[in-house]
């Protein structure tokens, strides 16, 4: 499957499936780079950086740094170290950086290309559901102990190359981290989509290769048109970030990779649901989401230590908000999100009614 991603710096292909990395090589045989730097975590380098290699001996001249696994990767003492191996490695300004790992290695990698010597080229090689999302539009970066993605830049790559053979030894847990970005994409733009995945998907270790083959495309073909519209998140690209506010804040205050990204977000999704059906009017069956999900093992669970004041402090600072004050993405109908600036006070109130009817919940 072949899909182009339109921005307004950078025209680019994603390719998926089983050919993805032939065409990489294709890819490589026809550019002019003076030399390839490999990023990538030591859990993927270890499972499978021999068949990328397999598909790049003889066809250019690289080398490999490995970082930690997660978001432990995208630290500024990791970015710092990696920008000293590429200058040690003689990488220069007609060099290339592939990103050949999960979100966290393609957000980290990405930074790196993008402020090594002011900007190289860079390709992004997929390895988990999650960069489906992550791997397209350009955002690249890494975490400040204040915030999650707070130090980064708009970087787009030249292609990526997304080999699904690579998911067949995800763990559950990032099957769920993953899934979990599916799930707002359909809510964001694609009520078919949502009502496929209630209806089909009950069981994220059996779902089919076809069934996953669409989930993906229609995911990347959901971001990629936002981020046509919105490259550098002026406006409409926000819509993307659908569950993260909370789910950034979650994520922050139990220390960055205890908590999955996934699970945080879908945490922060169903929060957003309570909060449009206060806010918006929504009327979606927020019952029967919360118990297809505990179908699939999301435990949509909150530290005993986290606390919602301070969250909302951290909420402030996100990249969203504006004059100190928290700006969330609700859904007026599924596949019609809006922006909406919300009183402290009601955040806390719907806070609280969203950890009571989960707890309920998971005691009937």
């Amino acid at each position: 499957m072949l899909i182009h991603i339109q921005t307004t710096s950078k025209t680019y292909p994603v390719f998926i499936g089983e050919k993805a990395l032939q065409t990489l090589t294709d890819h490589l045989e026809k550019a002019d780079y003076t030399k390839i730097l490999i990023m990538t975590d030591f859990t993927v380098g270890r499972l499978h950086l021999g068949e990328l290699k397999s598909y790049l001996s003889g066809v250019v001249e690289y080398c490999v740094y490995k970082v930690p696994v997660g978001e432990k990767a995208k630290q500024f003492s990791v970015y710092e170290e990696a920008l000293t191996f590429a200058l040690d490695n003689g990488l220069d300004r007609k060099s290339c950086i592939i990103a050949f790992g999960g979100g966290a290695v393609g957000d980290l990698a990405g930074f790196v290309a993008a402020t090594f010597m002011r900007g190289i080229r860079f390709i992004q090689v997929p390895t988990t559901i999650l960069a489906h999302d992550s791997a397209v539009g350009g955002k690249t970066g890494i975490n400040h102990p204040l915030g999650k993605n707070m130090v980064g830049a708009f970087h787009q790559p030249e292609g990526v190359y997304y080999f699904t053979d690579f998911l067949d030894t995800l763990p559950l847990s990032e099957i769920r981290s993953g899934f979990a970005e599916v799930v707002k994409h359909a809510f964001i733009a694609d009520k078919e989509l949502l009502d496929f995945l209630m209806n089909s998907i009950t069981d994220l270790t059996k779902i089919s290769k076809q069934d996953l083959g669409y989930i993906l495309k229609r995911g990347i073909e959901i971001k990629a048109n936002v981020v046509h519209q919105d490259e550098r998140e002026n406006g409409l690209r926000a819509v993307l970030n659908f569950g993260h506010t909370l789910g950034h804040a979650i994520e922050a205050n139990a220390g960055y990779g205890t908590v999955t990204h996934g699970e945080a977000i879908m945490t922060g999704l169903v929060y957003a649901l309570y909060l449009s059906e206060s806010e918006t009017g929504l009327a979606v069956d927020i019952h029967r989401f919360e118990q297809w999900l505990g179908t699939l093992g999301y435990q949509l669970e909150i530290s005993n230590q986290f606390d919602f004041d301070k969250a909302i402090t951290s909420m402030k600072r996100d990249k969203k908000s504006f004059a100190n004050k928290p700006r969330f993405i609700l859904l007026e109908k599924i596949g019609q999100p809006v922006i909406k600036e919300i009183a402290e006070d009601q955040l806390k109130k719907i806070y609280e009614k969203f950890i009571l009817t989960t707890q309920l919940q998971r005691k009937s």
